[in-house]
């Protein structure tokens, strides 16, 4: 990667956002209902390579059912409304009602009620019923203490998501979760992350993750750069952790672990680009924010929003453009790469000549600043 001098005392990697790179069109195409867009992760499988982010702005336990009939996976924020009250849709529609000065210290009300190891097991075992694949997520700072209740609840998926996950946590004050030895004493598939870099990625996959989400501070609701200064632009993110999943890939004698992106992806053609980057599939926030059933009611937020003392995102107003599924697989009634994201990554593949997403993430690419 090539280095630039930001000043005589230092110097940068130049990195790139999905905007800065396109894909480019080979010699053969596809018709594309020829193409395929299964994913598949541990013993799953998936139609689409689609997870909805764990937002309660984005999954609730109805939305996880709908998601996962479409063909996606649904997982559900575990540290969200629907573990703290029994019935949070009246707080739901008092959060998408706040003014934008009151909304964060309002959010950090809410957030203070207690997370309930009964809802928990009560709400991914409504998710159960429905037959679709149960994914629940937890930060790292509460694996440890409600991983048995999501165990027990017989959660499918296990997601451990920050804003950034690493395999070597360390504090003076705090036992940290080590989660070489917490994947290895689960039963089920363990998807962690974000991570940024091809060494915290390639350390992560060594701890026996299943898939490693790939994303930080660069999500639709997120302010973390503005906070802390901290942001990593997502094609070269996505391109670096597929770089660390090709060498575990070697060093480990062939155990793939999966590359997801999480975060930057606002419309269909970066969820082309993330793929063509080396992802296997992408984690979708405000994309689906926008859908009619969204619980956010045409608003965005996530756990950073009402962190309780440093918040590092807030609500913003997303609207809305349509149903899931008209969002995850059409029809289209617009030409800005909101609705029929499947549709419109199925016709990429078939212009650029591929026929799954494996053999597409070898497509040929540039680098096209969209505002040079």
């Amino acid at each position: 990667m090539s280095e630039i001098e930001i000043g005589r005392g230092k110097r940068g990697n130049r990195s790139w956002a999905f905007d800065d790179v396109a894909v480019v069109p080979s010699r053969r195409t596809r018709d594309p209902r020829d193409v395929s867009t299964t994913w598949n992760i541990d013993a799953y499988s998936f139609e689409l390579p689609v997870l909805a982010a764990p937002m309660d702005s984005v999954v609730s336990p109805d939305t996880a059912i709908a998601i996962g009939k479409l063909g996606g996976l649904g997982v559900l924020d575990l540290e969200g409304l629907w573990t703290r009250y029994e019935d949070p849709t009246k707080l739901l529609a008092e959060i998408a009602s706040l003014s934008p000065a009151e909304a964060t210290s309002r959010m950090q009300q809410i957030y203070a009620e207690p997370i309930k190891a009964e809802l928990i097991k009560e709400r991914l075992a409504y998710i159960r019923k429905s037959g679709v694949t149960v994914a629940g997520a937890l930060s790292p700072q509460n694996t440890a203490n409600f991983a048995k209740t999501v165990i027990a609840a017989g959660v499918d998926i296990f997601v451990i998501r920050g804003t950034t996950v690493s395999a070597e946590h360390v504090s003076k004050t705090k036992e940290s979760l080590n989660l070489k030895e917490f994947i290895y004493e689960l039963d089920v598939p363990v998807i962690v992350g974000g991570a940024a870099t091809y060494t915290a990625a390639l350390h992560l996959m060594r701890t026996g993750a299943a898939g490693v989400l790939v994303g930080f501070g660069g999500g639709a609701a997120s302010t973390t750069r503005k906070v802390l200064g901290i942001h990593a632009p997502m094609a070269t993110a996505v391109a670096d952790v597929a770089g660390a999943r090709r060498d575990y890939l070697d060093e480990s004698g062939g155990r793939y672990v999966h590359v997801i992106a999480d975060g930057g992806l606002g419309t269909s053609g970066d969820l082309v680009k993330a793929i063509a980057c080396g992802a296997d599939a992408v984690m979708l926030g405000s994309v689906l924010a926008r859908a009619t059933e969204a619980p956010g009611a045409g608003w965005h937020w996530g756990p950073e929003s009402y962190n309780p003392e440093l918040p590092r995102g807030e609500r913003v107003k997303v609207g809305s453009v349509g149903s899931l599924e008209q969002i995850l697989q059409g029809p289209s009634t617009s030409a800005d790469g909101t609705t029929n994201l499947i549709g419109a990554l199925r016709k990429a593949m078939a212009t650029t000549g591929y026929s799954d997403l494996k053999e597409f993430q070898k497509v040929e690419t540039v680098v096209a600043p969209y505002n040079a």
